[in-house]
């Protein structure tokens, strides 16, 4: 299965050792889960770093940990290779920054991973919460 990661579940398992994390570490050896992202995502992750590191629940060793966990399960695509459904994208994006990933997952046909409620209330790709890719993961 495909799903586009939305930024704010990077993030989420930056700051602390929760569900999301519990998804990439069970992901890891089930490989049920081809995740994808933007490449876009370490710009809004580089923007974001000093105020992750500050609200962090995880030592500097602990962040860098987990860091790398997410990079080798998250493949990140050039803009070039989904840039075509930007126009799309626009309409269905709750906030311009969220554009690349709509897009992205409108050229792969696949679910975005979010559990941001403004996502939802468009209904031409489907959205999936933590709950969603903890029950996919079990079964």
């Amino acid at each position: 299965m495909l799903v586009v990661v939305d930024s704010n579940r990077f993030i989420s398992a930056l700051l602390s050792k929760g569900t999301v994390f519990d998804i990439f570490i069970l992901n890891e050896s089930l490989k049920k889960i081809k995740f994808i992202s933007p490449e876009y995502l370490f710009n809004e992750i580089g923007r974001n770093l000093g105020e992750i590191i500050k609200r962090s629940k995880l030592f500097p060793e602990g962040i860098s940990e987990v860091f790398e966990l997410l990079k080798r399960q998250i493949e990140l695509v050039p803009l070039e290779e989904f840039n075509n459904f930007l126009k799309v994208a626009e309409e269905l994006s709750p906030h311009e920054k969220d554009i690349q990933y709509f897009s992205l997952a409108l050229s792969n046909n696949c679910c975005i991973w979010s559990n941001e409620k403004a996502f939802k209330e468009q209904s031409k790709i489907g959205i999936l919460s933590d709950k969603d890719l903890l029950d996919i993961l079990s079964n």
